[in-house]
C-alpha cells in the first residue's frame, strides 16, 4: 500500500466488529457510523479490488441492501467512489511525477493505457498526456499587474470569519478527499449537510518545503447549528480581514500551478503581504455531481492589513 492510499485515520483501515458500533441500531447515526467506516476503508485500500460483500461486512449490512444503502447515503456507488479517488491521486500523479503513463494506469486500476484513457478522458475532457502536458507546461497566463487588471483574475475581499467543523488531514494535499468523504458520512448522521452547508479546507504547510507525508491540513464544513467537539471532529475558526482571492475552475490537481503563480508572480508584485493566517480553499459546487472541468474552487491568501 502507497502513501496515497493511508487515510487520515489509519485505524479506520481495520474496522472493528459489527459489536462495536455503538449507535442505537436503524438510526440516522447508525447508518452514517456504517457508511463512514466503509469511506475510510475504501480511500485505505485504494491499490485493491473493490470487495462489496467485504464492504457490505464492514458496513454491518446485508449485501443485499448495501449497495442501495451506501448510494442514497453518499450519492454514488461504492465502485463509483474507488474510481473517483483513483482517478483524482491519477491526475496528481500525472502533474507532479514523472511516473509512466502505463504505470499511472495500473495503479488507477486499468488493465490498459486505452482503458484509462477512455476513463480518464470522460471525467477530464482531455487525454492523460494532454494533461500532464497541460499541467507542467501551462501555468496560469501572466496579466498586466496594474491593479484594474490584475482584478479579473485576483479579486481582494474582505472575507468573514468562519467557524468550521471537521477533520484533521496528515499526509499528501491530494488525499484530503478521503477525510471529507468520511467528513460527510458523519455529517450525515447528524442530520446536518442541508443547502447552507460550505465545504474548506486549511493548508498549513507548503508542500514544496514539507514532506508529502508530513503535510497538515483540515477538511471541514461550515453548518447551520453549532456543534460540540467529539474528540474526532474539531472545531476550528478562520480568521476575517482581507483576502486574496482566486476563483478556479477545473480539476482539484491542477490548483498547484494556480498557487505557483499566485506566491510566484501575482504576490510580489501586488503590493501586498501575506497576513499570518494559513491560506485556505472553498469548493463551490459538488465534485460528484459534475465533471472535474467544470468544479469551482476559490484559494483565499489572508493579506496583512
Amino acid at each position: 500500500m502507497t502513501n496515497d492510499s493511508i487515510s487520515a485515520d489509519p485505524s479506520a483501515a481495520w474496522p472493528a466488529p459489527c459489536s462495536a458500533i455503538a449507535a442505537k441500531p436503524g438510526t440516522r447515526l447508525d447508518y452514517g457510523d456504517r457508511t463512514e467506516r466503509v469511506v475510510a476503508y475504501i480511500a485505505a485500500h485504494l491499490d485493491e479490488p473493490l470487495d462489496l460483500g467485504r464492504l457490505a461486512e464492514i458496513a454491518c449490512f446485508s449485501p443485499y441492501h448495501f449497495h442501495r444503502i451506501y448510494r442514497a447515503i453518499t450519492g454514488e456507488t461504492a465502485a463509483e467512489t474507488l474510481r473517483r479517488l483513483r482517478l483524482h491521486r491519477a491526475a496528481g500523479d500525472l502533474v507532479r511525477d514523472t511516473i509512466a503513463i502505463t504505470d499511472v494506469a495500473r495503479r488507477a486500476g486499468y488493465g490498459s493505457v486505452e482503458a484509462f484513457t477512455r476513463a480518464f478522458g470522460q471525467d477530464y475532457g482531455v487525454t492523460p498526456a494532454a494533461y500532464r502536458k497541460r499541467g507542467r507546461l501551462n501555468p496560469p497566463v501572466t496579466v498586466d499587474h496594474r491593479t484594474e487588471d490584475s482584478m479579473h483574475d485576483v479579486e481582494i475581499r474582505d472575507l468573514p470569519a468562519y467557524r468550521i467543523v471537521g477533520l484533521p488531514h496528515t499526509g499528501p494535499y491530494m488525499t484530503i478527499g478521503a477525510s471529507f468523504d468520511r467528513l460527510y458520512a458523519w455529517a450525515y448522521k447528524q442530520g446536518s449537510v442541508g443547502p447552507g452547508t460550505r465545504s474548506f479546507a486549511i493548508y498549513y504547510d507548503d508542500p514544496l518545503a514539507v514532506k508529502p507525508e508530513d503535510l497538515r491540513s483540515f477538511a471541514g464544513l461550515l453548518l447551520a447549528r453549532d456543534v460540540v467537539e467529539d474528540g474526532t471532529i474539531r472545531v476550528v475558526d478562520i480568521p476575517g480581514g482581507p483576502h486574496a482571492v482566486v476563483r478556479h475552475k477545473g480539476p482539484y490537481a491542477e490548483l498547484g500551478a494556480v498557487y505557483r503563480w499566485l506566491y510566484g508572480e501575482w504576490l510580489p508584485n501586488s503590493g501586498h503581504t501575506p497576513g499570518d493566517a494559513p491560506c485556505y480553499e472553498e469548493y463551490l459546487n459538488n465534485p460528484r455531481a459534475l465533471p472535474p472541468a467544470e468544479w469551482l474552487t476559490e484559494i483565499c491568501v489572508p493579506l496583512a492589513g
